[in-house]
């Protein structure tokens, strides 16, 4: 294994829920995504560039609740959230609350190689990438009707509204299952991990509020020697639980593969403190696992010999590469 990405946890898609049509989306979205980071790989770049280009094609698709498609605040503004992380050296890079910036892993990206600093938030990183070149947009670009119906239904639910007007459509419910991220990760050529991870955030959440995706060993991590991981899910739950960081170190200190590692922060510790999700966690041999104690993750990985896995429904085969 030497890349895999995730569009999300949340509630699961169902077989007999998603059209053909919907189903062929979602697998060319997380696919389009690996199949980018590829590209990187196989013209001999590096891990970090590998999980910027993955992360930056599920955030100009609107499927996925990062840029392009990203969820409404609770005033129906977009602030988003990214970070990366270097395992051979520790350096990392994480925006917050940035509100015009097109691609926020790359806004990331950018703190991590050209500023002193590892987070920038809201207008000042906003100023930082448009300084250093980045694409900028105006609120509207993020847009996308479902995320808006979405807001909507959040809203009336919150008034108490169960009424069959109130209740959100399948359509709205299946495009807010993301609970919140994307992400990658990655080992190169040179056995050097990365990790990547970027969000809109929580549907009607308030303005200012900030998760775990942008947070170093919350919402992603990477560490020769131990792990590249890239969590989806209750964001304040991964924070208070340190997630990523907690894995790496149970691989370190505690003696845990890869797999017993992020079975036991996901499914064990992490539901204890009131929250699900799940994580795409790849060690330095290759050895890859995608646990989730949420109903479903939407991810999808790239074997050794370039074959391209996609999983979207919670019935398919768990990875066992």
């Amino acid at each position: 294994m030497v890349l895999a990405v995730h569009g999300g946890a949340g509630t699961a898609l169902q077989r007999d829920e998603t059209s053909p049509e919907r189903e062929k989306a979602y697998r060319d979205g997380l696919a389009d995504a690996v199949r980018a980071g590829k590209k990187v790989l196989d013209r001999g770049g590096d891990s970090v560039s590998a999980v910027e280009a993955a992360v930056r094609s599920l955030e100009d698709d609107p499927l996925f609740n990062a840029g392009k498609g990203a969820v409404f605040t609770a005033d129906a503004g977009h602030e988003l959230d990214a970070s990366v992380m270097r395992g051979s050296d520790l350096a990392a890079g994480a925006v917050a609350g940035v509100r015009h910036v097109r691609n926020p892993i790359s806004a990331a990206r950018l703190v991590m190689e050209k500023s002193p600093h590892v987070l920038l938030a809201g207008e000042g990183a906003d100023d930082f990438a448009a300084r250093n070149g980045l694409a900028t947009v105006t609120q509207d670009y993020y847009w996308t009707q479902a995320r808006w119906d979405a807001l909507m239904a959040a809203k009336k639910k919150a008034d108490g509204d169960h009424s069959a007007a109130g209740a959100r459509s399948s359509a709205a419910l299946a495009d807010e299952q993301a609970k919140g991220t994307v992400g990658a990760v990655a080992r190169d050529g040179r056995r050097n991990l990365a990790a990547a991870t970027s969000t809109g955030g929580m549907t009607n959440k308030m303005s200012g509020r900030i998760g775990d995706s942008p947070v170093v060993g919350a919402g992603m991590y990477a560490k020769n020697g131990t792990v590249a991981a890239s969590a989806t899910g209750d964001g304040e739950i991964f924070l208070r639980g340190a997630a990523t960081a907690t894995i790496s170190n149970l691989m370190e200190f505690g003696g845990k593969d890869v797999a017993a590692a992020a079975y036991e922060v996901l499914v064990k510790r992490l539901p204890k403190l009131g929250g699900d999700g799940g994580v795409i966690a790849l060690d330095g041999k290759g050895t890859f696992d995608a646990p989730h104690s949420s109903e479903g993750m939407l991810h999808a990985y790239l074997t050794e010999d370039g074959t391209i896995v996609t999983k979207i429904f919670p019935d398919e085969t768990p990875p066992n590469t």
